[in-house]
């Protein structure tokens, strides 16, 4: 056989090389905007410094101070009835009770009775906080209670002539409910039905306390032991 112009075997002819015309062409042919591409990534601006603004801090505004006259009867009457020495009273004599009452308010640190002085008050606390302790030689102020909204104290200076046996400072600013023991004496002089029902929650009031008393001294006798 004899031999074609180009052997079937043989790799196809390299392309010639371009020359410096044909580079200019394409040079050329690059628009301006595919510049920055082929240049590389284009330089980031600087990050600004944030501005930091303190933030103003506002104070929330005082409680408003206790006044007198807050409570109107019914409300007094409410009081009365959540107090464990009236509980169970009917309300005719919890509203005769509430015409009986005053109002006294104490700025925080005031005392409304030191011991030794006279007792003639039941104290009703209607708002804020009393503090209940006494003076111990070489060791200062013993808190002994902290009463609430809703408690009371000073009943004994209804029933006996005593003197009072320990401080009463007002711990938060507080108003309290306040009753005589000369106008209740006269309010129970007239109603003996009245006098009936308060003596016997005043003797069941004595007893449950007397009763905690002798609990705490139980476990502080057996505590006192190890």
């Amino acid at each position: 056989m004899g031999k074609q112009g180009k052997d079937e075997g043989a790799a196809p002819d390299a392309p010639a090389p371009q020359t410096t015309d044909e580079f200019q062409d394409l040079s050329d042919a690059l628009s301006e905007s595919d510049l920055p591409a082929l240049a590389g990534p284009a330089e980031q601006p600087q990050a600004q410094p944030l501005k930091v603004v303190a933030s103003k801090t506002t104070t929330p505004p005082p409680p408003p101070p206790l006044t007198l006259g807050a409570g109107s009867p019914e409300q007094r009457v409410s009081h009365l009835s959540r107090v464990n020495m009236f509980a169970g009273l009917t309300p005719l004599y919890l509203r005769r009770i509430a015409g009986l009452c005053d109002e006294e308010v104490h700025a925080e640190g005031a005392f409304l009775f030191k011991e030794g002085d006279a007792g003639d008050k039941l104290y009703i606390i209607v708002q804020g906080a009393v503090r209940i302790s006494r003076n111990i030689s070489g060791m200062g102020e013993e808190a002994l209670a902290v009463l609430r909204q809703g408690d009371y104290f000073g009943e004994m200076a209804l029933i006996d002539t005593f003197p009072r046996s320990a401080d009463a400072c007002a711990h938060e600013p507080c108003r309290v409910l306040v009753i005589d023991k000369q106008k209740l004496e006269d309010l129970l002089f007239v109603d003996r039905d009245l006098a009936y029902d308060l003596l016997w929650n005043f003797v069941r009031t004595l007893s449950g306390r007397l009763r905690q008393t002798n609990d705490k001294m139980t476990f502080l006798a057996v505590t006192n032991k190890f």
